[in-house]
């Protein structure tokens, strides 16, 4: 009876945490929290305002630190007959180090890394707003491909720097005087700037160095960087159609959908009981048994 009121206890716990959570005024409540720790890093990086509100300051930054410790302690909450459903969700993961970090006395008294620290709850603010979170989730999707794209792109480079040092180093040493000189003015040229004078700089070498330039601009700045939009349009798609199925999994059931698997139900119990054997009666043989 102790672990049924116990798992009562919880459950309902939960039910009244994620009711609150689930209401349209805690969110924005949150959401103006995060906005306004922001404001105050801002005014944090003025001099003359820390000199003369110096404890005002430090007074509202724990009292928003309170404010995120209780939001996390209710998240948590919410969870109560399910915890490790609370691990399953990265932005629970990332608001608790965010919040745990900031409490440690590491943190607390090495002045840079508690600015990171509370400048990662900025980034909380896009929980409440779907379409950054699918920004978000897109760009951590789109990694692995521009990993891809960034081993493709410092090949091109590393060859066309090659080609550029053995033809251009003795002309045009301040450019392609050395390996890494001729791959950053590569790099450059792949976002157009300074083409026209590289352009103008080769044709006084050679008229064939057209084609080396004509080359390198088709396959850095247009083929590459198609492949990388290409790869970020994949991920935020794929970003797109998991918000679609979060949404509607933690969208509360319609009337409708309860119907409809109460249909499902009485057509599943009828299919069982036609296909159950019925019970055989022998009350004919027991009765000549007894006789």
């Amino acid at each position: 009876m102790s672990s049924r009121a116990s798992g009562l206890r919880r459950r309902a716990l939960a039910t009244s945490s994620q009711q609150i959570l689930e209401s349209g005024w805690f969110g924005a409540l949150v959401f103006c929290l995060i906005l306004a720790n922001a404001a105050l890093l801002g005014v944090e990086t003025y001099t003359g305002v820390v000199h003369a509100w110096h404890d005002e300051l430090k007074t509202l930054e724990g009292c928003f630190l309170a404010a995120f410790t209780a939001e996390l302690a209710l998240r948590a909450a919410a969870h109560a007959d399910r915890p490790r459903e609370f691990f399953r969700d990265p932005w629970n993961v990332f608001d608790l180090t965010v919040v745990t970090l900031a409490l440690l006395p590491v943190a607390r008294d090495n002045a840079t890394v508690l600015r990171l620290l509370r400048l990662a709850r900025v980034v909380r603010a896009a929980r409440f707003l779907p379409q950054l979170r699918v920004v978000i989730v897109a760009v951590g999707k789109s990694l692995p491909g521009t990993l891809s794209f960034v081993l493709v792109g410092t090949l091109l480079l590393y060859v066309y720097a090659m080609v550029g040092w053995v033809f251009f180093a003795a002309a045009d040493p301040e450019h392609y005087g050395s390996l890494g000189r001729a791959a950053l003015t590569l790099f450059l040229l792949i976002t157009l700037d300074g083409l026209g004078d590289a352009v103008r700089a080769g044709l006084e070498i050679s008229r064939w160095t057209i084609l080396y330039f004509a080359s390198f601009v088709l396959l850095g700045s247009f083929v590459l960087v198609n492949l990388l939009i290409g790869v970020v349009i994949n991920s935020l798609q794929e970003a797109k159609e998991l918000e679609t199925e979060r949404a509607q999994t933690n969208a509360p059931p319609t009337q409708d959908d309860l119907q409809s698997k109460i249909t499902a139900l009485r057509q599943a119990l009828d299919a069982l009981e036609t296909t159950s054997p019925r019970p055989h009666c022998n009350c004919g043989e027991r009765r000549g048994h007894a006789g």
